[in-house]
């Protein structure tokens, strides 16, 4: 059974200020960065043997990912379909404001279709994030373990598609800056463990 780890990326400042930053593209953090160091170091020690590490193009995964390579000897192998949900002329909004003035989150997941200007659909999103998972499913045996960083509007609409086939159940998933969850793929998949930060 395949098992994927997946990390989502540590700190940048607008997780601090509470901005949508998807398509942006934004450094971690001073906090960000020891938060990829301890994740991978507890990667490192508690979670092999790793066969692969897949990465968001994004710095603030490739970053993490470098950190958790450096000490497992895997060159992490970039995906696009691994980036965070783009909303165009919306991004960089703070969380409240894209509430209170065009009800994104709500829009989004009544209709996936639903595109903000200028960015991309819920249903999109799902369709590529599927593909990338999918694809690394079949690049390994059954029994192999990768780790996979991405985001965390990317991983919830991941695993609401593979747990619900429905990727309006990403609002039912949280995912903490570089918590660790393992999705297991066959026999069907499931999550063995959600949003793991005790290692922070």
């Amino acid at each position: 059974m395949t098992s994927l780890l997946l990390l989502r990326h540590g700190q940048i400042r607008a997780n601090r200020e509470g901005r949508w930053h998807g398509s942006t593209n934004s450094p971690l953090t001073w906090r960000g960065r020891r938060q990829a160091k301890r994740t991978a170091r507890h990667v490192a020690a508690t979670h092999q043997p790793l066969t692969a590490i897949y990465s968001s193009p994004l710095d603030r995964c490739r970053h993490t990912a470098d950190a958790v390579a450096e000490l497992t000897s895997h060159e992490p192998i970039v995906l696009e379909e691994l980036r965070e949900y783009a909303i165009g002329d919306w991004e960089n909004m703070r969380f409240k404001d894209l509430a209170e003035a065009h009800d994104f989150v709500g829009r989004a997941t009544s209709n996936p279709a639903f595109e903000p200007p200028g960015g991309e659909s819920l249903a999109a999103v799902a369709e590529r994030l599927s593909s990338a998972i999918d694809g690394i499913a079949a690049a390994h045996d059954p029994e192999e373990r990768v780790l996979v960083v991405s985001h965390g509007a990317a991983l919830a609409v991941a695993v609401g598609v593979l747990l619900h086939n429905d990727p309006a159940r990403w609002v039912d998933y949280h995912f903490s800056n570089c918590s660790l969850t393992e999705l297991v793929l066959s026999p069907a998949p499931y999550v063995n463990f959600f949003n793991s930060t005790q290692h922070l």
